[in-house]
Formats: C-alpha cells, structure tokens, sequence
C-alpha cells in the first residue's frame, strides 16, 4: 500500500494529523522517518497557494503522496493579521511560540476586548507529479490577555472558544481534534486520502 507523507517539520503538527488520522497511522510516514528535511519558502499569497507549495515540495522529493497545511490565526482587531504570517508574527528570527503570543497581546493593547479571532487552516494533498486537492476548517474564538492551559503549541494557550470556556491549550489532543481548525480540515481530506490509497482498477 502507498505510504502518505506528513509534509511538516512541526512536531505538534506531526502528532496532531497522526491522531485524527488514526486509522492510517500504518501507512503515514514523517520527514524524519526519510531522513528528510526540507525547508520550503512559505511566500504564497494565500494559505492555499502556501499550503500547495509544501505539499508539492514533499510529494516530489520523496516520491510520495503528501499532505501539508497553512494554517493562519485572523485577529479582526488587527485586521486579519498575523494571518498568513502566523508561524513568524514576532520581530527576530529565532522568535519562539511564546514571543509570538506575547508580541500579539501588545498590539491588542490599545483595541477594547473582546478580541474576536479564528484559527483558518488549507489542507493540500499532492500526488507526485499530478494532481492537488484542497480542504479548509474554521475555528472560531477570541483572543484572552492571560495564557492558560499546558496542551497544544503556537497561539492555543490564548485562543478562548466561548462556547465551551476553555483556550485550545486546555483541551485534551481528543477534545481538541474534534473542534479545531486544523481537524476539521484534515477529516475532510480522509475521503481524498482514502481514494489515493486504493488501488486503481486496470
């Protein structure tokens, strides 16, 4: 059976897909597992054409069907951003996670709360050589001043979801991939994914 590549360096990512995926931990494989690591330039003007990038990047090196994503937080106080330039929001080259959530609530200071945001995520699936399919998931939140919560990675710990009163960061990997951005995307790449594993009939 084909293998399917988790086009991320990212290990949260890495693990977050291999849990919603779960059924085809078997044939799911990571850069590292290849021995590869590509650095792809994220300079698409889109999440989608950003998303196609990698996803192409890691089908053709490896040979191999290949999922990536771009996923974006879209503050509206800020007018969408840090949007497309979530993963590299904060001043400094080697600004971490943390730095990027801390350079975030300085720009909210001066906007009144609460500070309405979504977490946007483009899947793309790519062939080697062929095809790219596309699929999208939503979350919405808003942004809370103080952190909370110890799961997750990037911008969870601040982003609240209303509805039930907790930030992505205090939801378990099972709560969490039944409502976030990125699980609703790629459950919907499953049925693409499912159809690329079978073998064509002759």
């Amino acid at each position: 059976m084909p293998k399917i590549l988790i086009g991320t360096n990212n290990l949260g990512k890495q693990k977050e897909i291999y849990a919603i995926l779960s059924e085809l931990k078997d044939v799911m494989i990571t850069p590292t597992v290849l021995g590869l690591r590509l650095e792809v330039e994220e300079d698409g003007s889109t999440y989608q054409e950003n998303a196609a990038k990698k996803a192409v990047a890691y089908a053709q090196t490896s040979g191999l069907i290949s999922l990536a994503d771009d996923t974006g937080l879209e503050v509206e106080a800020l007018n969408g951003a840090p949007g497309l330039y979530s993963a590299r929001f904060a001043p400094g080259a080697q600004a971490t996670d943390a730095d990027r959530r801390s350079y975030l609530l300085q720009r909210l200071q001066n906007h009144p709360q609460p500070w309405q945001a979504r977490f946007r995520c483009i899947v793309a699936i790519a062939k080697p050589g062929g095809s790219i399919a596309f699929t999208e998931g939503t979350c919405q939140g808003e942004i809370i001043p103080d952190e909370r919560g110890l799961h997750g990675f990037g911008y969870d710990s601040i982003f609240l979801i209303p509805s039930i009163g907790r930030t992505m960061a205090e939801l378990s990997m099972e709560e969490k991939n039944q409502l976030s951005h990125r699980a609703l995307a790629v459950n919907a790449a499953r049925p693409i994914l499912l159809q690329l594993l079978t073998p064509s009939e002759s």
